[in-house]
């Protein structure tokens, strides 16, 4: 799943590879907005078929945090 969100990132946002890990910030790390964390969302949604609850969209700090909602909406 983590090297799904990365190709995301990379090709969606030009974040360089090395700066993706679990623990990296979407905001202090990787400089993504508020705008742009929505857009990963909506993309995450149509790439892995899921939908996202809008209350839960403000938990998601860190790239692991995407990952592990995507993990536990695949289960």
């Amino acid at each position: 799943m983590l090297e799904e969100i990365k190709k995301i990132l990379v090709e969606e946002f030009s974040i360089d590879e090395e700066k993706i890990t679990l623990q990296a910030e979407f905001v202090n790390d990787l400089g993504i907005n508020s705008l742009e964390l929505a857009d990963l969302v909506f993309i995450c949604e149509d790439k892995f078929n899921v939908t996202f609850e809008e209350d839960d969209l403000h938990t998601f700090l860190t790239v692991g945090d995407v990952v592990n909602y995507l993990a536990d909406k695949a289960n």
